[in-house]
């Protein structure tokens, strides 16, 4: 259904769309609140492709359409710690629930545990987001902690849960 490879510059174009759509951004990276030019979009996006970090960022494609939909990743990994931030942003709203995230998000604890050989994938998701906290379980994400009031969304604040899924040896 779904193929990962890299972020590449002819997926810029879609981001103009994605992160001016109040809907698309409203539990994704406070960032993306902020990004709302075309010229702030494209500085973040070359950023994100010059990344040199130890950062897995990679596009999320249908098969049978070649069509990009989002991008995905783990960040902030940690060779001391052997550990990373797991991400997926799907900005083509077509494909909300239909099952892609927890799909995306299998294939990433995969990618991290088998090529990258972490010990601990986590992520954090805001509360109200109910379908990728379904979808993270899913993918074997169990919550170890809640932050309170750790973002402020449409007006008020609301807590973020915390979630890992470990590498078992």
């Amino acid at each position: 259904m779904i193929f990962l490879k890299p972020l590449a510059l002819d997926n810029l174009s879609h981001f103009y769309t994605w992160l001016n759509d109040e809907d698309v951004i409203k539990y994704s990276l406070s960032l993306f609140q902020k990004l709302n030019t075309k010229t702030e979009i494209d500085n973040w996006y070359k950023t994100l492709l010059e990344n040199k970090n130890n950062d897995l960022q990679l596009g999320i494609y249908l098969k049978e359409r070649n069509k990009f939909i989002g991008y995905c990743g783990i960040c902030n990994i940690s060779k001391n710690t052997n550990e990373g931030e797991y991400f997926i942003f799907i900005g083509d709203k077509s494909w909300w629930g239909k099952g892609i995230s927890t799909i995306v998000s299998k294939e990433i604890v995969r990618i991290g545990f088998e090529e990258l050989k972490l010990d601990r994938i986590f992520l954090t998701v805001s509360e109200p987001n109910i379908g990728g906290v379904k979808s993270y379980r899913k993918s074997g994400f169990k919550q170890v902690e809640i932050i309170k009031n750790a973002s402020f969304r449409d007006g008020k604040f609301h807590d973020k849960i915390v979630m890992e899924v470990m590498n078992i040896k």
